[in-house]
């Protein structure tokens, strides 16, 4: 069994498709099949099966795909280890928040494609949860509270929130003054949130009911906006927002407790030195961050 097999059985896996993993790849689609093939027929199991959205895993190639990625990653930990100082090659599939990804941690990633010429850097915007290892991401940005799971985090910032809500909606509803005031207040958020809030060295959890849930922070601002309800969110989202006055903070006396940004990945003794770099610049990036402060700009970006 040949590492390139390996490699080639998990760009498929990945791509969803053996013409789309070829066009990665840069070789034929004749030779992914064959070599998939040859793997399949070196294990004694199918791998892959068609379906009328492209390929899809078989149980054994869901458990392969673990295997052989976990492989594949300690065999680029050894070289990264033995030529720490090399230029990163290969390439690194990362997932970022949709929210303010784009506008915060993009220039980052593409700081990294500049420093790095011979890296590919296949990154996708989602304000969803993925699988990293059963979508065969390397790492993902995270930001807020974490929740528990066998992944293994690097925080590499702080992240501080705001509760918000437009002149509209005060001037017509007021704005609640105490944690317990919000259950009476319209609130735009995310399905099944809970809101934490700083009295004094306590912190306070609040479950809000609201008639506008959406998936993704930036929707929330602009139902906001509009008066709809009251929002929590992260300062990244709403600074912009408040310095206009568009928005204003409410019920400052109980202050949102701190969250952060944090890179995870799959479980492992040591990151790829991609990772790591990634990491490094990330911190770089927004480590010393203070509340009120913009990171975008910071650096060589």
């Amino acid at each position: 069994m040949q590492l390139e097999d390996l490699r080639i059985f998990i760009e498929v896996a990945d791509a969803g498709g053996i013409s789309s993993a070829a066009l990665r790849l840069g070789i034929s689609k004749s030779m992914v099949s064959r070599r998939i093939t040859q793997l399949e027929a070196e294990l004694g199991a199918q791998l892959l099966a068609r379906t009328t959205r492209g390929i899809a895993l078989t149980e054994a190639g869901v458990t392969f795909r673990e295997h052989a990625a976990r492989i594949s990653t300690e065999l680029d930990v050894a070289k990264e280890t033995m030529l720490p100082a090399g230029e990163l090659r290969g390439r690194l599939r990362i997932a970022v928040p949709l929210s303010f990804g784009p506008t915060h941690f993009a220039p980052v990633l593409s700081q990294m494609a500049r420093r790095h010429p011979q890296l590919h850097i296949s990154s996708s915007y989602t304000d969803r949860f993925v699988d990293l290892v059963g979508e065969g991401f390397d790492c993902a940005i995270r930001v807020g509270h974490l929740q528990d799971s066998n992944l293994v985090a690097r925080r590499v910032g702080p992240l501080f929130g705001k509760l918000v809500a437009s002149p509209a909606y005060v001037e017509a509803h007021g704005a609640p003054v105490t944690p317990d005031e919000i259950v009476n207040h319209q609130v735009v958020m995310r399905e099944a949130e809970t809101w934490q809030f700083m009295d004094g060295d306590k912190i306070v959890l609040v479950r809000p009911q609201g008639r506008f849930v959406a998936d993704n922070g930036v929707s929330l601002v602009a139902a906001a906006l509009e008066g709809i309800g009251v929002a929590y969110l992260p300062e990244p989202l709403v600074a912009d927002h408040i310095s206009s006055g568009a928005l204003v903070p409410i019920m400052t006396g109980y202050p949102v407790p701190p969250a952060a940004i944090f890179v995870v990945r799959p479980p492992g003794r040591y990151p790829t030195r991609k990772v790591r770099i990634l990491t490094e610049m990330l911190i770089e990036c927004f480590g010393n961050l203070a509340e009120g402060e913009e990171s975008i700009g910071k650096g060589d970006a």
